[in-house]
């Protein structure tokens, strides 16, 4: 009996010894091939839709898993995407497309310009109810198409083979190839959307050509996705799976980061974040930012249609510098214009009032709230639309007070869920002052001015002013970027004093980056393709 017990526990030391060697020598090799990025997102994309969506959250998943013509290095340079190279004709009207030898969809399907031209006429027709149907107005017949004037197939794209893709504008347009990064001009796969109808983006069905494909989707929960082996640059890629948790409240994404659950935070709270920044130090990434966080004014109903005087006392009642600096404050700049500074070529108009003191602007609030009809005897009483944030919320219980104390304003508060507010937005039956953003699609004042104008779909003021209109036309007649600039800068001037929005501040971009996480760089975008990034070994970390 002894000698048995002796040869088990010398079997059982042996085994034992064996699993620490393999353990001790697995962690001496190279790491394992499998790694798993972990992302915070405020909120689930309404759509994966590439011309159905619309929100940041959107565009950050879409980025992942779809590649339009040209795309963004880590620094925010545009770099080739799904095409090699192209060609511009000296007119500026015509360019033509290469598209890559290897561009393959996640089931193996090449990539083709005929795939583009198929997207490109999808996102202006009429029927597919695009939001940024608008975006590629400068394309020839795009208006009209749009306009249910001609049909789809009249656009000015055309595939001349099977690589080779041909876009003709009605006007020169220097900032094209950055609209071409825009996910609503991705391509879709046809075949896919004839078998599966409107069930084409689902998990399973959704074929896409970038560098990962959309394994599953928990609404308020996780999108999870895996690396396309098809995709033409793979081998460049380091990460696996990726994970894009949904994380609508602040502290909740802060804590999931604490407890080593997320590598990258879609953003920081304000409530934490000196604390933040204290704790984490240069995990701590905040950079300049080309997006605008405003509220809107439904201009197609009282009490704000034809009433631009009661539109500007409730922008001048609103402390912008208490704002920024101390509701939000974590960097931002208070907004008197509508494009933000930074914008390459552009100067950005300001607000009438933007240079005399709170006190001030009060005073002329109060009186043009008089003129407008409301006063002690007779407040006006608005609701103010939000979605769900804790810091959505704390900036209109701000502005309420802002407002109530002023102005004598009674405003009520009323929190939605985000694609609630989005198509009460659209809608614009309920909607009297809601909360929104802008984030520029590209570097430019254009990416700002055009939402605003009376045809576009992102005009979710419904602002319409011919001088405007006017204004912009002849800016997007402009070949010489002077002109055009001068142009540009008038119709913020036009836009700004008619008072459809009131501009809050400007963002900065904030992030918790573990140190894990490498080829992170800053970039005025905020764009981070996953494929971009690569995971250190936990024990190499910093």
């Amino acid at each position: 009996m002894s000698r048995l017990r002796a040869f088990v526990y010398v079997v059982l030391f042996a085994a034992a010894a064996f699993v620490v060697w393999q353990y001790q020598w697995a962690g001496q090799s190279e790491q394992p091939d499998s790694s798993v990025l972990h992302r915070g997102l405020p909120a689930d994309p309404e759509s994966v839709d590439p011309q159905k969506a619309r929100t940041t959250q959107a565009g950050d998943v879409l980025r992942d898993i779809g590649e339009g013509l040209l795309g963004y290095s880590p620094a925010g340079e545009l770099v080739p995407g799904a095409a090699e190279s192209w060609t511009i004709s000296d007119d500026g009207l015509t360019y033509s497309f290469i598209i890559r030898d290897g561009a393959r969809w996640s089931n193996g399907d090449p990539v083709t310009a005929g795939d583009f031209v198929f997207s490109l006429r999808r996102l202006v027709d009429p029927a597919t109810a695009a939001f940024y149907a608008n975006a590629i107005a400068v394309v020839a017949s795009a208006e009209a198409i749009a306009a249910g004037e001609l049909p789809p197939e009249e656009l000015g794209v055309e595939a001349a083979g099977d690589r080779e893709l041909i876009i003709r504008l009605e006007r020169p347009t220097p900032y094209l190839l950055s609209l071409l990064t825009y996910p609503a001009t991705f391509p879709v796969h046809a075949g896919s959307i004839a078998l599966h109808g409107d069930d084409f983006t689902r998990p399973g069905n959704l074929l896409s050509n970038g560098a990962y494909k959309l394994d599953a989707w928990t609404p308020g929960s996780e999108l999870a996705l895996s690396r396309n082996e098809f995709y033409w640059n793979d081998a460049a890629t380091a990460i696996d799976e990726v994970r894009h948790h949904v994380l609508t409240q602040g502290v909740t994404e802060l804590n999931r980061y604490r407890a080593g659950e997320l590598h990258i935070t879609s953003t920081v709270p304000a409530d934490n974040f000196a604390q933040v920044r204290e704790e984490y130090g240069d995990q701590l990434r905040i950079a300049p930012y080309i997006g605008v966080y405003y509220y809107g004014f439904n201009l197609t109903r009282p009490p704000f249609k034809d009433n631009p005087g009661l539109r500007e006392a409730l922008s001048m009642a609103i402390d912008r510098d208490v704002l920024a600096e101390k509701v939000v404050g974590r960097g931002e700049e208070p907004a008197y214009s509508w494009v933000p500074p930074g914008v390459d070529n552009y100067e950005p108009r300001r607000l009438a009032f933007a240079d005399t003191s709170q006190d001030e602007r009060n005073a002329r609030a109060r009186r043009l709230m008089a003129e407008a009809g409301y006063g002690p005897d007779n407040p006006l009483q608005i609701e103010l639309r939000y979605n769900t944030s804790d810091e959505h919320r704390r900036i209109a219980l701000a502005v309420q007070a802002m407002w109530k104390e002023a102005l004598g304003v009674e405003t009520a508060l009323i929190n939605e869920e985000q694609q609630v507010l989005l198509a009460n937005m659209r809608e614009a039956e309920v909607t009297q002052v809601f909360r929104s953003s802008w984030i520029g699609d590209y570097n430019d004042a254009h990416t700002f001015l055009s939402i605003v104008e009376s045809n576009n779909a992102s005009n979710m003021p419904r602002y319409a002013n011919d001088e405007f209109d006017a204004v912009m036309d002849q800016a997007a007649r402009q070949t010489n970027p002077k002109w055009r600039r001068v142009h540009l800068e008038e119709a913020e001037r036009v836009f700004l004093a008619d008072h459809a929005v009131i501009p809050l501040y400007f963002y900065v971009s904030k992030h918790l980056v573990s140190p894990e996480v490498e080829g992170w760089e800053d970039n005025v975008l905020d764009y981070h393709y996953s494929q971009h990034l690569s995971l250190a070994p936990v024990d190499a970390a910093p």
